[in-house]
Formats: structure tokens, C-alpha cells, sequence
């Protein structure tokens, strides 16, 4: 490997940590949230905020931040939210009641969102040839199916050792460090400056909007929907007629980038919804108790990490990324409708390791794809926006995945004997997730069907040469 490989391969290990920190935050905190509410007298209902406050934020503000990326320079955001969101961590961890906890979640997943949304867009530029893309995004696949399983178990041995702050308080020796390597690895290509397209008014609507919309989601609530249909109405029209806009409309108007999206949005939808219904039936069904069901799930990161380490690389850069999604896509239908064949006694080495099995090789593959694709055709001076947008799509599914599928699963239960009502509930909801995976092969079939390619590099006056609202693909 020549020095340079050797530099890119490091620069993407501290990408990788990063999402790591992100993803076991999400699941890891599930694990304390008894203790937590417990502990700081949290309502039943006030308790979901130590989770919803940071999907808001993180949500809100994904697409701002991919913009400032390209604006700033990518490095220089990932960095600054690696720093808010360590900072904010070790707020968490020394919260002494439940507002400061809530807020300091708020922060922590503004800093997240600031880092997140430029990670992808960094993969790219990192490395453009199809070959070492395919393996650079099977290795970041890897790091967050394998920091979502991981964070079940670390969570469990954390709070039940020490006490729920040191999931907090985890983060900062780990952010620190990140945070130097950084510094050191990281490409520091030049932004296009704040002149190019930093409009303020269209920032805040797209964030109140993307929060809303959000918020609607997890709670279930019609009004906070339909203000998030209007914030996100303003915003396009904002953009329009704005002369420096935060994200051109020739980017947001191009059907590839709408149709891979909305397959993202359905992928992870499926993903976070099997992961939570999966915990929820590992326990409440077959009784296993939070460290146990980590380790009940450690064969699909297993498989998750052979696969899109070692397999898929090879075979996307052989037969490129849409075969292998609409392969992935197969794998991840088949494992779902093998759990909805679960019986109600289930056992766990006939009834549900073999879907999880098929599940870790279905989203092995699947996930390097879909973000391949969602990428392709991506101009050097949109990657940002581009990968803030495919955040953004990841992480409205994730919620609308964990919203619709416990809806599903809560109706079902509803007025049955308890055994049979849990089960069932389940069950249904694995089917409902089946049906978004369908969906998404639909689109990747019918509508994904010639990748665009990416256009060669502007000149750094371009943006003031082009009409600001130009819509052009």
C-alpha cells in the first residue's frame, strides 16, 4: 500500500470512529433509559426526550450542516462537531436533573449532525475510483450495523458496572482522541466561502421544518406535521428566489438523487425498525434481559462485517452497485418474512438465528450500495450538500421505521391475551417492514436504472456565474 493509500485509509478510520461514537450513542442509550428516569425523576412520557431531543436536533439540522461544509470546508465541520458534541457529552454525563440531561442531548445531537452530515461526501472525495469507494463504504456500513448491535451490549455492561453517566462520559477520552487524529488526517480542502450561498433565512426554515417533521414522527401528532409541510413549502420557495440559496434547486430537482433518497429513507426505515422490534421480541417474548439480547444479536454484526468487508467491495466493484442492492434488497425481504415465521415458543437457534443470519448479509450488502448510489453524479462542490441530504433521508427513516412499525405492533396487541397479542404484533410489524424493503426494490428496479455521472469540477466563481435559482438538472 503506498503512503498515500496508507493516509487516505487512517482519514477514513477517523470518519469511521466518529459514526461509531454517533451510532452506539443511539442504542446505547436505550439500555439506560430505566436508570436514567429513575435516577432523575423523569415523567413516564418526559423520559422519551433523552432520545427525541437528540433525533430533533440531529435531524434539524443535517442538511444546514452538509451545506456548511461545502461552504467552510468539510474537515473544518466535521471537527467543530466533534468538539460540540464531546463537550456536550460530558454535559450529559455530570447532568444533575432531568432538564439539564434534556438539553445537554439537544446539544449533543447538533454536534452530531455537524459531523455526520460531512462524512459521507469526505468517503467520496477520499476515494473516487469505484473499486476503493465500494470497499471505503463497506467498511463505514460495517462501523454503524456494528456500533448499533455493539451498543446493546456496551450498554447494558456499562450502567449495570457503573451507573448510566459513563455512557456519556465514554465519549470524551474517545472524542478527544478522534479530535487530534483528525487534525492531523483529515484533507483540508478549501470551501467555497460563506459568499457562495449561506442564506440565513433559508437555514432556519429548513431546520424548524426538518425538526417538525421530526417531531411529528415520533410523536405522532398531526399538527407539528402539517407546520413541517409548510416550514419545508417556505424553504423551496425561499430557495427559489433567493439569490445566494442555501442548496440550489438544480440539486434538490434532480430525480436521481429524490428516487435513491426515498429508497434510502425506506432502507433504514426497515433497518431501525427491525433492530428496536427485534430487542422488544428478544425480551418481552423470549424473555432474555438486556445483556443477553446484545449478545442474541452479535451474529448479524458478525455477518454485517464479513460481508461488507471482504464480499461486497469485490462484488460491487465487479458488478456495480445497483445489482448488488437489488441483491441486498432480496436478502433483507427473505430474513423479514423468515421472522414472521416465528412461532410464539420460539427457539433461538432454529427460529431466529437463521434470520438474522440472512438479515446481516442482506444489510451487508444493501447498505454500501444504496449509498453509492445515492451518491453517484455528485459535483465536488454539492458532495456536502449531497451527503447532508442522504443523512437527512437515513434519519427520517429511522424514525418513521421506529414509529409506524411500534404503531403496527401496539395495535395488534391491543385487547389479546398478553403471549399470543406480543407475538402477533410482532409479527405483523415484520411484514409491514417487508413491505417497505419491496418498495424500495421497486424503485431501485424500475426507476434506478442508469447511474448520472458526476460533472467535472467548477471553477470557484461559478456559483456567481450560474442563476442562483437556476433548476436545471
Amino acid at each position: 500500500m503506498s503512503p498515500s493509500a496508507n493516509h487516505r485509509a487512517a482519514a477514513l478510520a477517523v470518519l469511521c470512529a466518529m459514526s461509531l461514537m454517533i451510532v452506539l450513542d443511539s442504542t446505547i442509550v436505550a439500555v439506560a433509559v430505566p436508570d436514567i428516569q429513575r435516577e432523575l425523576g423523569f415523567s413516564p412520557a418526559g423520559v422519551s426526550w433523552v432520545v427525541n431531543a437528540y433525533l430533533v436536533a440531529f435531524a434539524g439540522l443535517l442538511l444546514l450542516a452538509g451545506r456548511l461544509g461545502d461552504l467552510l470546508g468539510a474537515w473544518r465541520v466535521f471537527l467543530a462537531g466533534l468538539t460540540v458534541f464531546t463537550l456536550a457529552s460530558l454535559l450529559c454525563g455530570l447532568a444533575p436533573t432531568a432538564g439539564w440531561l434534556v438539553a445537554g442531548r439537544f446539544v449533543q445531537g447538533a454536534g452530531g449532525a455537524l459531523a455526520a452530515a460531512v462524512v459521507i461526501g469526505m468517503i467520496v472525495r477520499l476515494f473516487p475510483s469505484p473499486g476503493d469507494q465500494a470497499r471505503a463504504m463497506g467498511i463505514y456500513s460495517f462501523t454503524q450495523a456494528g456500533g448499533a448491535a455493539a451498543g446493546f451490549v456496551a450498554g447494558g455492561i456499562l450502567t449495570d458496572a457503573v451507573g448510566w453517566p459513563a455512557i456519556f462520559l465514554i465519549n470524551v477520552p474517545i472524542g478527544i482522541a478522534v479530535y487530534l487524529a483528525g487534525r492531523r488526517l483529515l484533507p483540508r480542502e478549501p470551501g467555497l466561502g460563506l459568499t457562495a450561498g449561506l442564506d440565513l433565512p433559508g437555514a432556519l426554515l429548513i431546520t424548524a421544518g426538518l425538526s417538525a417533521g421530526v417531531y411529528a414522527i415520533i410523536s405522532s401528532a398531526a399538527l407539528p406535521g402539517l407546520l413541517a409541510v409548510l416550514l419545508i413549502a417556505a424553504f423551496l420557495l425561499r430557495q427559489r428566489y433567493a439569490r445566494r440559496p442555501l442548496i440550489a434547486l438544480r440539486v434538490l430537482t434532480r430525480p436521481w438523487l429524490l428516487m435513491a433518497n426515498a429508497a434510502v429513507l425506506l432502507v433504514f426505515a426497515t433497518g431501525m425498525g427491525f433492530q428496536f422490534l427485534n430487542a422488544l421480541f428478544v425480551q418481552r417474548v423470549m424473555g432474555y434481559d438486556a445483556l443477553g439480547t446484545g449478545l442474541a444479536f452479535l451474529p448479524t454484526p458478525v455477518v454485517i462485517g464479513t460481508v461488507s468487508l471482504f464480499l461486497a467491495p469485490r462484488l460491487t466493484a465487479r458488478f456495480g452497485p445497483r445489482p448488488m442492492l437489488l441483491t441486498g434488497l432480496a436478502l433483507l425481504f427473505a430474513g423479514l418474512l423468515l421472522l414472521a415465521r416465528m412461532p410464539a415458543s420460539v427457539s433461538y437457534l432454529s427460529d431466529m438465528l437463521p434470520p438474522l443470519i440472512v438479515m446481516g448479509l442482506g444489510v451487508g450488502v444493501t447498505v454500501p450500495a444504496i449509498i453509492m448510489l445515492a451518491m453517484a453524479g455528485a459535483a465536488p462542490a454539492d458532495t456536502g450538500t449531497i451527503s447532508g441530504f442522504t443523512n437527512t433521508a437515513q434519519q427520517a427513516g429511522g424514525a418513521l421505521g421506529l414509529s409506524v412499525l411500534a404503531v403496527v405492533a401496539a395495535n395488534r396487541t391491543a385487547g389479546s391475551p398478553a403471549a399470543a397479542a406480543l407475538h402477533d404484533g410482532y409479527v405483523e410489524a415484520f411484514l409491514v417492514a417487508a413491505g417497505f424493503v419491496l418498495t424500495a426494490f421497486l424503485i431501485t428496479a424500475i426507476l434506478l436504472r442508469n447511474p448520472p455521472s458526476a460533472p467535472a469540477p467548477l471553477p470557484r466563481s461559478a456559483p456567481e456565474e450560474e442563476p442562483a435559482n437556476s433548476t436545471k438538472p
